[in-house]
């Protein structure tokens, strides 16, 4: 149990509310994790894989009707609407509280109560942050374990703390005698709801991923982005990579990029550069404090992976592959006869036969896809055969530069460098993608996703760019990380991607590494410095000069007409938005005359 008296009486108070059968506190041991596995898979919610193939592993299949993150169902309740700005759903918190109370009362009849005390980051860490989260989902406490810090542990380092509150239910109280359901979920009746001013999660009617693990999107990035810009630091959806050379030197880079955009296989890169390493600290989140030397510091909140399955290989992201061969769960993938997971893209041919994550017979002629194409894996980050010696380390480690990235198949060098940190900033608010026909929306249409936070930042996105100028302007700039801007994904005119991609992007890093370190050569560009001809190490890699140059070129009248998108664009965010990026953009906008 625990002697803060402020959590055991919540706890009492939501035990009244919601009127759970029993509450377990769980103390993150392995015997316990076994136990609640045990409960799933007399349930039905777990089945266990082939142990000889997939030791300690489980499949789920989830209902039809709740399988990805539900952005409409999603509230930011600040006092002000103006404080959750426009690209967030804004209800009154006071108007929240009073429609979900009702709807809290008694919805965990029939069930256990959960209560996870759990950790983002490692404990005692200085950057870390202590959340407990009630749920009456098994599903959800399984995953807990893995993804974060859980259990006793977390309680001794609590002590009597502040901690940020989190309460979940799927929201099917069972009356006596009903039987249950192997996923339960209300999906007519979703709401995955933040207090920023009370730094309090609530979510209701939904059991999946970051709907659920509220450690997640919900604490890791709405939320600590809040207490992140009232405290002087940075909670950032950022991968976290350590690069080292030949030589032995190591640089820490963080980056951030759109859905589809090749961040988790950046985050675990398998070098073709000869001598070059790249460890993994974290594939999704980084949290970020200035230490007492004036650089930038970053810690990966999580514990473990959540990724999206299909696509992933031994070739697209073997360490992924290899990180989940044991103790990880699977979430809406396919069953092969032999007791295994399967997925669209894991294997070059398709099995003759499985069983789909809709739990009927499959054949590759039958039209459906096998998994679900947001179906997860959830697997111990320590488990990454790449996993960086210092990725627990409490002190975090020290960022040298920050990549932001989208997939734009023309206009966007392969990779450019802002001049300072204010412009780096600018790079981060215009990120962006092209829509592709796999996704909504106009082919070639531009979605901007500012620092790939569009879906996560807990506040008005205006005062979250006016926080990152505010951190550059109070500390020393020869300290700052360099920012970047990279696209794998330029293509020529005939369509043909002009990168390959993949391993090859560790020529890009070397470059970036050689920048941070006062070496590589650049040239200035009206929007930032690109390679110089001859820097960017190509040695071995059957690239044409001509394709080189267009992976480089600056078309000017291009980046006129995207400078006028981004103006109109900038003009939806209020007068909230900070001068000193209309000032970058119209320095862009003089450059390209």
């Amino acid at each position: 149990m625990t002697s803060n008296i402020r959590l055991k009486q919540w706890v009492k108070e939501m035990v009244e509310l919601c009127e759970p059968d029993q509450v377990h506190w769980c103390d993150g041991s392995q015997a316990e994790y076994d136990q609640i596995c045990s409960i799933l898979i007399q349930k039905g919610t777990f089945r266990r894989l082939n142990p000889d193939l997939r030791p300690n592993s489980f499949l789920c299949e989830s209902d039809p009707r709740d399988v990805a993150r539900v952005e409409q169902s999603t509230f930011i309740c600040s006092r002000q609407r103006e404080d959750a700005g426009l690209t967030n759903n804004w209800r009154d918190p006071d108007e929240m509280k009073a429609l979900l109370l009702p709807i809290y009362h008694g919805c965990m009849r029939g069930r256990t109560m959960y209560v996870i005390p759990y950790s983002m980051g490692p404990l005692g860490s200085s950057i870390s942050q202590i959340g407990v989260e009630l749920t009456d989902s098994g599903y959800v406490a399984a995953n807990m374990r893995i993804m974060t810090r859980m259990g006793k542990q977390v309680l001794d380092v609590l002590g009597d703390n502040p901690f940020i509150p989190c309460l979940h239910s799927v929201g099917k109280p069972l009356r006596p005698g009903e039987e249950d359901v192997p996923w339960p979920c209300n999906p007519e009746n979703r709401y995955i709801v933040h207090f920023p001013e009370e730094k309090m999660i609530w979510s209701y009617g939904s059991g999946y991923g970051g709907n659920a693990l509220l450690g997640k999107k919900c604490f890791a990035l709405r939320i600590a982005s809040v207490m992140a810009r009232e405290r002087g630091w940075l909670a950032e959806h950022m991968l976290i990579l350590g690069l080292t050379s030949p030589e032995g030197e190591k640089r820490y880079i963080t980056g951030a990029f759109p859905s589809a955009c090749g961040k988790t296989n950046l985050a675990m890169l398998i070098p073709t550069l000869p001598g070059w390493k790249v460890e993994t600290v974290g594939d999704d989140i980084a949290w970020m404090k200035f230490g007492e030397d004036g650089r930038l510091y970053a810690i990966n909140p999580e514990f473990g992976f959540f990724g999206v399955a299909p696509g992933t290989s031994m070739e697209s992201n073997r360490n992924a592959m290899l990180s989940m061969r044991e103790n990880s769960i699977f979430t809406n993938v396919a069953l092969t006869p032999e007791g295994d997971v399967w997925w669209e893209g894991m294997t070059p041919e398709k099995p003759p036969r499985l069983t789909s994550w809709l739990h009927e017979p499959w054949t590759p002629d039958g039209g459906k896809p096998a998994a679900h194409p947001n179906a997860r894996f959830t697997a111990p980050a320590g488990q990454c055969p790449a996993i960086d010696p210092a990725w627990e380390d409490p002190r975090g480690v020290p960022i040298s530069a920050i990549l932001f990235g989208g997939r734009r198949p023309s206009l966007v060098p392969l990779i450019h460098q802002s001049f300072n940190w204010q412009h780096g900033v600018f790079l981060g608010s215009v990120v962006s993608s092209e829509r592709t026909a796999a996704a909504d929306g106009t082919v070639g249409a531009i979605r901007r996703d500012p620092f790939a936070m569009l879906p996560f930042c807990g506040y008005n996105m205006a005062d979250y760019f006016a926080h990152w100028l505010c951190l550059g302007n109070r500390h020393d700039a020869d300290k700052l990380p360099r920012i970047f801007y990279v696209n794998w994904f330029r293509k020529s005119a005939a369509g043909r991607f002009l990168w390959p991609g993949y391993g090859e992007n560790s020529r890009v890093l070397k470059w970036v590494f050689e920048r941070c370190s006062g070496a590589g050569e650049a040239l200035t560009t009206p929007i930032g410095h690109v390679p110089a001809p001859g820097a960017l190490d190509v040695r071995g890699l059957e690239i044409g000069e001509a394709e080189l140059a267009e992976l480089f070129r600056v078309d000017r009248e291009g980046w006129i007409r995207e400078a006028a998108s981004i103006r109109e664009y900038y003009a939806t965010f209020g007068p909230r938005f900070p001068q000193q990026l209309y000032e970058e953009l119209g320095a862009l906008e003089g450059r390209l005359r």
